[in-house]
């Protein structure tokens, strides 16, 4: 039951009652449900031919603009005690604050999780995508799927569908045999790994942090502050940055959330700025 639920064939109206429904529907239906296991992108294509070309024709005369001003911060570092992932938690479309609550950091399963930046949709929907793909493998193989052949998956996704509006930068992190694995990936197909990233409107600021004070040798009390550290500077200069910040540390074993903290918190914190109550 928990695969037919991943794949989504719990929801097809033969897995609920067969009714009047005849031998031939019946068997259409399975083919449709099970369509994503030959090629899970097939379906997922705008319900027109030649989409690529035909979005642009769309665009070209619609009065409807299609590009929007995406704005976060997400950074990413890999240091002695693990992988250390940290996130603000403010949506935005162009100007207009959407949210100051959402969840940027993604589970994908318990050894990998993924950052969100660009599109909340597409970060969103690809990586429940990703975390079923995950599944698929394991009970596939009776093997994890690696970071690297995860991050292979988005970039895909990213070529299949290159042009038709996808926008995604995001951080997959997990452990490798080989220790712990950190990849960009982003929707024009670029796929880095490497030891630090910074992804989002306020990656600049915070790299500008990162880069002084990032090393291999960091104990968790120090990767903690500086993480924190980078995003609220960010958060303070960049205004598509803001909300709660929500830092976690990835080891061999698992991961957990270690602090959501508030950016006014954070201000206090290393500021030197002190509520004064009124009298």
């Amino acid at each position: 039951m928990a695969l037919e639920s991943i794949c989504g064939m719990d929801k097809m109206p033969f897995m609920k009652s067969f009714g009047s429904r005849t031998l031939k529907q019946t068997v259409d239906e399975i083919r449709l449900a099970s369509s994503n296991m030959d090629n899970p992108l097939a379906i997922m294509a705008p319900p027109f031919e030649n989409p690529r070309e035909s979005v642009n024709k769309l665009n070209a005369v619609s009065e409807v603009q299609m590009d929007f001003d995406h704005g976060t911060t997400t950074v990413g570092f890999v240091y002695q005690g693990g992988i250390i992932l940290c996130v603000d938690s403010r949506a935005t479309a162009g100007n207009f604050i959407g949210s100051h609550s959402m969840h940027k950091v993604m589970q994908v399963n318990q050894y990998m999780m993924g950052t969100m930046a660009g599109g909340a949709a597409d970060c969103t929907y690809w990586d429940r995508a990703l975390t079923r793909e995950c599944r698929l493998h394991e009970l596939r193989y009776k093997e994890r799927l690696p970071v690297r052949s995860a991050a292979k998956y988005i970039c895909n996704v990213a070529t299949e569908y290159k042009g038709m509006g996808i926008c995604m930068g995001m951080m997959l992190a997990g452990w490798a045999p080989e220790g712990p694995s950190l990849v960009y990936v982003d929707s024009n197909g670029l796929r880095l790994h490497g030891k630090l990233f910074a992804v989002g409107s306020g990656a600049p600021i915070a790299l500008g942090i990162l880069d002084s004070d990032y090393r291999l040798d960091l104990s968790d009390t120090e990767a903690y502050d500086l993480a924190f550290l980078s995003v609220y500077h960010a958060t303070m200069t960049d205004i598509f940055s803001g909300g709660v910040v929500r830092l976690y540390h990835m080891d061999q074993g698992n991961w957990r959330n270690v602090a959501n903290k508030d950016c006014q918190e954070l201000h206090e914190q290393y500021s030197g700025v002190r509520n004064q109550q009124a009298l």
